[in-house]
């Protein structure tokens, strides 16, 4: 059964781009697009899509409020949002994952890496570009947490701090698995684990921790 993915962008070649791309990937059919972010948000809720692929710079609604009113810590039943922008750069990459964002790529990343990430974003994971990551690193180191980070309500364990930093460093549970030399399922089973312990509704909500703990 494929995906089922709403594309939004307020570019039109852009849009038709990101379309074409992803609906000549195996398992994904984009279902809708939208050219602004209240459009977007609108479709969304109508046609409860596998995945929303949002840009960030969008007029009226942009990406991170479009994101915030379908994923947000709010909404009772969130879907899951990937959010791409061109600015490796962009001051709101930390605010969109925040908002709730599965996940984050920039427009060069390739149609392999942008099926991965709605593949990902589908099945309940996440996935953030390396360059990504290494932004939010040093949006982070400048700017700092907006709250205190929470205490884990049990201490983490060896292991689980080791797939904390590969988790912060965007690595996929495939690549998890294999770096560690762990199975899929072992790494799904600690992954569970910490966001029980952080109270965290996913793992890039993971990532964000290991960055204001100052684990990377």
């Amino acid at each position: 059964m494929s995906v089922r993915v709403l594309v939004a962008d307020d570019q039109e070649i852009v849009l038709t781009g990101l379309t074409m791309i992803l609906d000549a990937q195996p398992g994904i059919e984009v279902i809708g697009q939208a050219g602004d972010g209240r459009r977007a948000v609108e479709l969304a809720r109508r046609l409860r899509p596998d995945v929303c692929l949002f840009d960030i710079r969008m007029p009226g609604l942009d990406g991170i409020q479009a994101t915030r009113s379908l994923a947000g810590p709010d909404v009772a039943d969130p879907l899951a949002v990937v959010v791409i922008t061109t600015f490796d750069l962009d001051e709101y990459v930390y605010a969109a994952l925040r908002a709730g964002a599965k996940g984050f790529l920039l427009k060069n990343a390739g149609a392999a890496l942008l099926s991965q990430a709605v593949h990902a974003a589908a099945s309940g994971d996440a996935l953030i570009a390396p360059s990504v990551t290494a932004r939010l690193l040093g949006v982070f180191s400048r700017t700092g947490p907006a709250s205190p980070p929470v205490r884990p309500i049990e201490t983490l364990t060896e292991r689980e701090e080791q797939i904390l930093l590969t988790v912060a460093r965007g690595r996929t549970n495939g690549e998890i698995a294999d770096e560690l030399h762990i199975s899929l399922s072992t790494v799904k089973s600690h992954i569970a684990s910490l966001m029980a312990k952080l109270g965290a509704r996913n793992r890039v909500e993971i990532a964000m921790w290991a960055y204001e703990t100052n684990r990377v």
